[in-house]
């Protein structure tokens, strides 16, 4: 399924901000297992905590935001509160870093922090942009769209250190011996 919020004309017309508001309040998307949701404004506390499977697009989060995420993808174009991914062990973020201090905010215990420079990772997030914009009319993302080699750089790839290291051997495997050696590498 999907879930799209954003602010109605009317409040707009009225000089609403959404990317400077809370628009879904504390512990959305927790436990999400699938599916997509695009929000218009920021998240409460505990945005995406336990998520296994959802792709999720949002304009800021409050504290402790996708802890304890085992999968799917969460993509943030405003700032976060402290103590982000705190127990992260799958699934990716991307994360808007404009000001360089997202680093500050967030628990690298189990993650690292990466550049988005791969060009898979770059679609993929392009395509996440893209759609939050179809189904939101974004003008956050509009214009990161808009100048997208200036501003693919100013994101951040949140990766958890055991996700990584199960890409790693799995991509291994397969240039090893193939797809039937990736599958048990996988399952081991």
């Amino acid at each position: 399924g999907q879930i799209v919020v954003y602010p109605g004309a009317e409040l707009l017309e009225q000089g609403f901000v959404a990317e400077e508001n809370v628009i879904v309040g504390n512990v959305a998307c927790y436990g999400a297992t699938g599916g997509s949701v695009f929000f218009r404004g920021i998240a409460g506390e505990r945005f995406c905590v336990r998520n296994s499977g959802a792709i999720a697009v949002v304009e800021g989060i409050g504290d402790h935001g996708c802890e304890y995420m085992t999968g799917g993808r969460v993509v943030c174009l405003g700032s976060t509160g402290i103590n982000f991914g705190a127990g992260m062990s799958g699934g990716i973020a991307y994360m808007l870093d404009a000001d360089g201090s997202f680093a500050s905010r967030c628990n690298t215990e189990m993650v690292s922090l990466d550049r988005v420079d791969s060009p898979a990772d770059e679609a993929e997030l392009r395509g996440y942009l893209e759609s939050h914009v179809e189904h939101t009319g974004s003008p956050v993302a509009a214009a990161l769209l808009a100048d997208w080699s200036g501003s693919v750089g100013k994101f951040v790839k949140v990766f958890p250190h055991d996700y990584k290291r199960v890409l790693r051997e799995r991509a291994a495997a397969e240039a090893e011996g193939g797809p039937a050696a990736a599958a048990v590498a996988a399952s081991g």
